[in-house]
């Protein structure tokens, strides 16, 4: 009979077990783990840039390290999923090169990017250098994490935990610092490229319109008056009452031009926009509705003239939606701020189901808004109402 069998159940000495907890253990796994990480994501780097560098006289050299920058993403996302599960590092996966922009503006900027355009892109990419950079200081730090935590094991037992603990703070730090998603700023510029593309497309589109409606309206009558007023000049003195005649239709085919030019004009830019503002403009194309239309504009200041003119195109054709598709026996505008946002909503009690790839322009006029900061958001349930929100950035009247 042993001693401990003549202690008391409750007396006796509690079972070994290791001194370590369950985190101990998975940063001492990530430390042993370090030095053949880092071994692969070095010689992959240096092999890719060198490589990239050396064929860079070559047509083939850009298209290598951008393929070489695309796997180092990669690589960042394997450590990032390394950190997460043994040191528990909660980090967002960065964007990838095409997801700045909206919806439809990214796949349309994704069908016309060339291969230079491509190019471009993934050479400056901030993500997969920083990346680089991680695997390239890895590898001293890697071998250095590997031999504590591989000599702490049979040496440094008792203070083992303490170690890995300070040396998987750096490298917390370090995932942190260099594997963490493009800061804000540059997300912003990436996306503020991508809608540059779409103010530039916008605006070839419009230019197109107006010529199209010039050569077809305006024109096309100007130059049919001209060729009435040249047949009157040889009639009058041979036929004065049918110079008159064709004179008077004359008059009615000018009456009818100066309108089309008119209505081209406030197209462009209305008169009453510039002068008497959102709350006049909108009144206006509101009384044109062919559904009654109550329109509020609380607003103690007028927004710079590009909001004006996004604001007011905004509520035009929602207005003509109303007209040709909701089916409502009422609607309603309401314009206000909100600190440093202008604010727009549009109700209808119409039938509803309204949808932004529904053919009816709230694609294209969530596309104008995205690309001047601003957001679009389309509620229409089946059976009404349909209630369009807007926001633009305000930006003081006389500034950009």
């Amino acid at each position: 009979m042993t001693v401990s069998d003549s202690l008391p159940h409750d007396d006796r000495p509690p079972p070994v077990r290791f001194a370590y907890d369950r985190q101990t253990w998975k940063e001492i796994a990530y430390l042993l783990t370090n030095l053949p990480a880092a071994l692969a994501g070095f010689v992959y780097v240096v092999f890719t840039v060198s490589t990239g560098a050396a064929l860079s006289v070559t047509v083939i050299g850009l298209p290598w390290l951008v393929g070489g920058l695309t796997g180092a993403r990669w690589l960042g996302r394997t450590e990032r999923a390394r950190a997460r599960g043994l040191l528990g590092v909660r980090i967002d996966e960065p964007s990838s090169l095409y997801a700045y922009g909206r919806g439809r503006r990214r796949d349309r900027a994704r069908r016309s990017e060339g291969l230079l355009d491509w190019v471009w892109r993934g050479v400056k990419d901030p993500v997969a250098w920083r990346t680089v950079l991680y695997e390239f200081i890895r590898l001293p730090w890697g071998v250095v994490t590997f031999t504590l935590a591989l000599v702490g094991l049979f040496v440094l037992w008792p203070v083992l935990p303490h170690v890995a603990r300070g040396l998987t703070n750096a490298d917390r730090a370090m995932v942190r610092g260099l594997l963490s998603p493009s800061d804000e700023l540059e997300r912003r510029i990436a996306e503020l490229e991508s809608d540059r593309g779409v103010v530039v497309d916008t605006a070839a589109a419009d230019l197109r319109r107006i010529e199209r409606d010039l050569h077809d309206g305006a024109q096309a009558r100007l130059v049919a008056l001209a060729m009435g007023l040249g047949l009157a000049k040889e009639k009058l003195t041979e036929d004065p009452e049918a110079a008159a005649d064709m004179v008077h239709e004359a008059h009615g085919e000018v009456k009818l031009a100066l309108q089309e030019l008119r209505d081209l004009a406030r197209g462009i830019h209305p008169a009453v926009l510039t002068d008497r503002g959102l709350d006049a403009a909108l009144s206006a194309i509101a009384s044109r509705c062919t559904v009654p239309v109550k329109v509020t504009v609380d607003l103690t200041e007028r927004p710079a003239e590009a909001i004006e003119g996004i604001a007011y195109f905004t509520v035009s054709e929602l207005l003509q939606n109303v007209s040709k598709h909701s089916g409502a026996r009422a609607a309603a505008v309401e314009v206000w701020r909100t600190e440093d946002r202008l604010m727009l909503q549009v109700t209808d009690d119409g039938r509803g189901g309204a949808r932004l790839e529904g053919g009816t322009g709230m694609s294209g006029l969530a596309e104008r808004l995205g690309a001047v900061d601003g957001l679009f958001v389309l509620d229409s349930p089946a059976g009404g109402p349909t209630v369009v929100t807007a926001e633009l950035p305000w930006r003081r009247r006389g500034k950009a």
